[in-house]
């Protein structure tokens, strides 16, 4: 006999879906000393960015199966670290600079709304999904992420801890990455610090992860959607970053800011950064409805996505400049 189950439809929150494109392009992730040195340097930036926003836009073409593929461009400013200049100095002359090797920025993104976002605590949200994966053999004897701040792609040497007198010291053990192909790239990524008033700090790869979540439109607060872009039209910006919106939508005709894969243009100085991202990624339990949305609308589209949402994510760095 089969026993009915009755549940409350409240219990069930539901998952908003966002507007998706096929690939959210990210045409630079700089911090404030890279403005300091005015207009030239981003403008050596995005002449190396151009040949390969091409290529990714190319390759985008050709995963869409013979469609015209929905390709949004963004740019994330570091407001979080350090805070330089004002809005109203340094956006117009990221957009100037942009314009002149012939590139649109369609979104605009400050990297504190990746800590916090219209109230919304965005960081802390994520790392209460942080799931970490034990390599096989180990007993749990270091805390849990939660507690210690940071996260490993696999097991850590282990502590030598104190021996008695007259007894034989442990012998040393190598770290060993859990999906290491023969040999290990064994990574232990610090996820945040505290101050001694308790005050957090999240480190940059781990805001970097959440940034990807975000363009990968698999965020949600109790279903709903979060860092949504609010339009920005014509007129000044304002002379303190707390007044700009944590992301920004500069073109109208843009498509959406969210999109099936990622695609990140950077300085090779990011490369131990963003391998850090795909370690979180990894052990990220992400949101199962808008998992689950993202993936189903892409197979509908003819456009499906890797299972893994770190393989959803692309990059191109180029050398220094």
């Amino acid at each position: 006999m089969t026993e009915a189950v009755f549940r409350e439809t409240t219990a069930e929150p539901s998952t908003r879906s966002v507007p998706l494109s096929h690939l959210s392009l990210e045409l630079g992730h700089l911090y404030m000393e890279d403005f300091e040195e005015g207009p030239d340097r981003l403008r050596r930036h995005f002449a190396r960015v151009r040949p390969w926003v091409d290529a990714a836009r190319a390759e985008a073409a050709v995963r869409a199966a013979g469609r015209r593929p929905r390709i949004s461009t963004c740019f994330l400013i570091d407001d979080y670290f350090t805070r330089f200049s004002s809005p109203a100095d340094l956006v117009p002359l990221l957009l100037a600079e942009a314009e002149r090797a012939g590139l649109v920025i369609d979104y605009l993104a400050r990297e504190s709304g990746c800590a916090v976002a219209d109230k919304v605590p965005l960081a802390e949200s994520v790392s209460h999904r942080l799931v970490e994966s034990p390599p096989p053999g180990t007993y749990g004897l270091r805390p849990p992420v939660g507690v210690t701040g940071w996260l490993a792609n696999g097991e850590r040497t282990p502590s030598a801890g104190t021996t008695r007198a007259m007894t034989t010291a442990a012998a040393w053990r190598p770290p060993h990455e859990t999906a290491a192909r023969r040999h290990s790239v064994f990574l232990d990524i610090e996820l945040w610090d505290d101050d001694k008033e308790g005050h957090r700090t999240w480190s940059c790869p781990f805001l970097a992860a959440v940034w990807q979540l975000a363009r990968l439109g698999l965020l949600r607060n109790e279903g709903e959607p979060v860092l949504a872009p609010r339009p920005w039209s014509s007129g000044d910006f304002p002379r303190d970053w707390d007044e700009l919106p944590p992301l920004l939508q500069l073109n109208t005709s843009a498509a959406p800011f969210s999109a099936y894969r990622t695609c990140s243009v950077l300085p090779n100085r990011f490369v131990p950064v963003e391998h850090a991202v795909r370690v979180i990624l990894d052990q990220t339990d992400v949101d199962s409805g808008a998992l689950r949305q993202v993936t189903e609308r892409a197979t509908r589209e003819g456009t499906p996505v890797p299972d893994a949402v770190a393989d959803r994510v692309a990059y191109v760095f180029y050398a220094g400049l």
